[in-house]
């Protein structure tokens, strides 16, 4: 501030020449303050412009760690207990709401249960698609690029066998390719892609390449990497058993050569800790605790084939009039006092079918362990040993391979396997390795029934794999399981005598990307549970 600014009567009482000697100051000064300022708004550009750089964000993200989160986002959502669990009858509700699916044989596209689409799509897909692009051209991470080809096979794999036709080619490419509203690729179009794929990558695996040790499904073991790999088309080989047994063959039998996971030491499963929660553990651990219930067929086969994995899998809280009634004092393993819940029954039916059964509540029926088999730590089994001991096992039978074990052996080693796989949850439910070789022994693979007793344990082995236990029970016709009679005759979706099909297209898809849906539903069928996927011929 000048003086004559502020206090012009003081100026006034100074001589002239005072006077004058403050007009120049005021002057000089009005020349410097500006020169000033603008040496001190360089220097603060200057600072600013460092403070603008994030020195803590990554400008390029590592491959590996794109791959470990599609990996670990692959745990399957607590919906597949609305959905798969329920229409192949190993779990059910009587309940509506948000647990509205197969248990009413009602199309729900937006539980708020995450969707598999949503969660596959925007943090899986997306994660991978990035990582291959990152990976593509860098021959040091070659084995990464050739990992990540594989898993993302693996999960197209699901989206493809849900869904039926779904955005393949385009899928995930919105941020590198703009594709923000991809095209849908018939599913006979996606699966010789797969096979291609999955194939292409095994070869290129390299052990004597840099070894991706960060990976958190194999760490980085490539031998691992094949095997799941040669697996998967195992798996893909015989989706088409329906559909064109002679690709089916062929298909088979060049995994069988490449090398398949025999043995458990070479599971593909997820991992999970406080930090990465298991889904269905999440869920079977929180609200829904005391909603969902080991379905009564499930129950009944392992019952009444007096099979050690009732016991490992199965609680009941005996005695329970409420879910606050589900305590560890009241809770049985006891394989005898299991009783699983009927099908089709609801809030209002459900009470008389508990009654019938001698409970004391719908609270009283058996439900899976959720302190030992469904963890919120619990691990999450992608593809395993059992599942393809017993895909060899068929594909043995049909003389599709000719060498290796005989049919019954892999029917067994695939029994066995799963067995072994349950200690894996928790110490608790390992099954004893003198009641395991009984059960098999006890249970051989009978003449005449080949596919129905090998598909009937495909079944049981994958529990809690939703996904996987419906797509082969589509596939193969078994176990052969009563369709839910809920809303039957008259239901519009799901027509009498006949079970959910497919998984319908999100809401928002139909909304956002609708020529492309459209064109989907045009080849393939109305956007129903009882359409049909492609492989699933009748």
């Amino acid at each position: 501030m000048f003086v004559n600014q502020c206090h012009p009567e003081l100026v006034e009482g100074l001589s002239k020449e005072l006077q004058i000697k403050l007009v120049q100051m005021k002057k000089i000064l009005n020349y410097i303050l500006p020169v000033a300022l603008l040496f001190a708004v360089a220097g603060c550009e200057k600072g600013l412009s460092d403070l603008n750089v994030n020195k803590t964000s990554p400008t390029a993200l590592d491959p590996a760690l794109l791959l470990n989160q599609a990996v670990i986002n692959t745990s399957f959502p607590a919906k597949a207990l609305v959905f798969e669990e329920g229409i192949v009858q190993q779990m059910v509700t009587p309940n509506g709401g948000v647990l509205t699916g197969a248990n009413f044989n009602q199309d729900s596209r937006d539980v708020t249960l995450a969707p598999l689409w949503t969660v596959y799509y925007q943090s899986v897909i997306k994660n991978t698609y990035d990582a291959l692009t990152r990976s593509k051209d860098n021959p040091a991470r070659s084995n990464m690029y050739n990992m990540v080809r594989i898993y993302q096979a693996y999960v197209f794999m699901i989206l493809t066998d849900s869904y039926g036709d779904i955005p393949y080619t385009e899928g995930g490419a919105g941020y590198v390719t703009q594709a923000m509203f991809p095209k849908y690729d018939k599913q006979q179009d996606i699966y010789p892609k797969l096979i291609q794929e999955l194939t292409e990558a095994a070869t290129a695996l390299n052990p004597a390449g840099t070894i991706e040790a960060g990976d958190v499904l194999y760490a980085g073991d490539v031998a691992k990497w094949k095997k799941f790999a040669y697996s998967l088309i195992l798996r893909a080989g015989m989706r088409l058993s329906k559909i064109d047994p002679g690709k089916a063959q062929t298909t088979v039998q060049a995994a069988f050569a490449g090398g398949v996971i025999t043995s458990n030491a070479d599971n593909a499963y997820i991992r999970h800790d406080a930090n990465f929660q298991q889904p269905v553990g999440g869920t079977l651990n929180g609200s829904e605790a005391a909603n969902i219930y080991l379905a009564k067929p499930f129950v009944d086969q392992l019952k009444n084939t007096n099979d050690p994995r009732l016991s490992a899998i199965a609680i009941r809280y005996v005695g329970a009039a409420s879910g606050a009634g589900q305590t560890v004092a009241v809770g049985s393993t006891d394989p005898t006092k299991q009783i699983g819940m009927p099908i089709g029954k609801d809030n209002g039916t459900i009470g008389a079918a508990a009654t019938a059964d001698g409970l004391a509540s719908f609270y009283d029926y058996s439900q899976v362990d959720r302190r030992r088999i469904v963890k919120t730590t619990s691990p999450v089994f992608l593809l395993t040993a059992a599942q393809t001991n017993l895909l060899l096992a068929e594909a043995r039978f049909r003389g599709w391979i000719t060498t290796g074990n005989t049919a019954a052996q892999y029917y067994a080693d695939g029994i066995r396997a799963h067995m072994d796989q349950l200690a894996v949850y928790d110490p608790n439910s390992a099954v004893a390795t003198g009641a395991r070789d009984t059960y098999v022994t006890n249970n051989p693979l009978t003449a005449g029934n080949e596919l129905r007793d090998i598909n009937t344990q495909y079944w049981i082995a994958s529990f809690l794999n939703g996904p996987e236990a419906f797509a082969n029970f589509r596939r193969s016709g078994f176990p052969a399981l009563t369709p839910n009679p809920y809303g039957q005759p008259n239901n519009p979706d799901v027509p009498n005598g006949t079970f959910i099909r497919r998984l319908t297209y999100p809401t928002s898809e139909l909304s956002v990307n609708t020529t492309n849906v459209n064109a989907a539903i045009a080849n393939m069928g109305p956007d129903k549970l009882s359409t049909r996927v492609w492989w699933d011929k009748q």
